[in-house]
């Protein structure tokens, strides 16, 4: 093969494999965003809480886990992150518990135990249908929780129902920010299916909200977290650990810090 022709078949090649690359992630993206949509089902017997089902109004049933706290304490509707379980957060319901604090934590539809596919349209329908099963059931408020890509959830959950605190755990200012921070070389913008845009819901949001992330968050940059923040409308605050990531966040202080949120709503 002569030079010549080298020099235009090796353009062409890289040209195929960047479409062929960016085809992939367009078609998988859905795949990417929703990992926990392939875990393992949970037990029958929960590790903590009981079995809840909650029908949306698009004929889904989503699975929860619900433990019922005293009737003149509020509840926490918890949406977890993408590649997460309800039944992982029996440290953060027996500790609610134990201040007589309900928690309400959905699986989100296509997730194991509830039916249906994920999507950002989705996702939104499941936090207000949660929202209303649970605000049924608890008549001293609803404090929304949303740990990673359920922030997302819940800022568009307090935006369109009476929640009376907003809780965001590794928070974004959007999952398409998020992801033209990890792929700059890709035209994020025209392939992504679910932005999550809580950018453009949270001046909505006029609940007490409290911010938690960690400082060496790798997965959704502070830098992200901090963006939603300061245009958040106040009443806010911030706690940022130097010393925690994205998957480490909950620890002991990170619940302390929700505890007393929660109870400083209450008085």
């Amino acid at each position: 093969m002569s030079a010549t022709k080298l020099l235009l078949i090796l353009p062409l090649m890289a040209i195929f494999a960047y479409v062929s690359l960016v085809g992939f992630v367009y078609f998988s993206q859905r795949a990417l965003l929703y990992p926990g949509v392939s875990a393992t089902l949970a037990p029958e017997q929960p590790s903590w809480g009981e079995n809840a089902y909650i029908k949306t109004p698009d004929g889904e049933t989503l699975h929860g886990l619900y433990s019922q706290g005293d009737a003149d304490k509020p509840a926490v509707l918890l949406f977890f992150g993408n590649g997460d379980r309800a039944d992982n957060y029996d440290f953060l319901a027996q500790a609610l518990a134990a201040r007589g604090i309900g928690l309400l934590a959905i699986s989100y539809r296509g997730y194991p135990g509830s039916t249906g596919s994920p999507s950002e349209e989705g996702l939104l329908t499941d936090g207000i249908a949660a929202f209303d099963w649970l605000s049924g059931r608890s008549r001293s408020g609803i404090i929304v929780l949303g740990r990673s890509l359920g922030s997302g959830v819940a800022v568009n959950t307090a935006a369109q129902r009476p929640a009376v605190g907003v809780i965001l755990v590794s928070p974004y200012l959007s999952v398409l920010s998020v992801a033209q921070t990890h792929y700059p070389f890709y035209p994020v913008a025209l392939l992504l299916k679910d932005p999550f845009r809580s950018d453009l819901t949270i001046a909505k949001v006029k609940q007490p909200k409290l911010f938690i992330h960690g400082r060496l968050d790798g997965s959704i940059p502070l830098s992200s977290g901090e963006a939603l923040y300061r245009i958040a409308p106040e009443p806010k605050q911030i706690v940022v650990y130097d010393g925690l990531g994205h998957n480490d966040i909950w620890n002991e202080s990170t619940v302390g810090h929700v505890i007393r949120f929660v109870e400083a709503l209450r008085r």
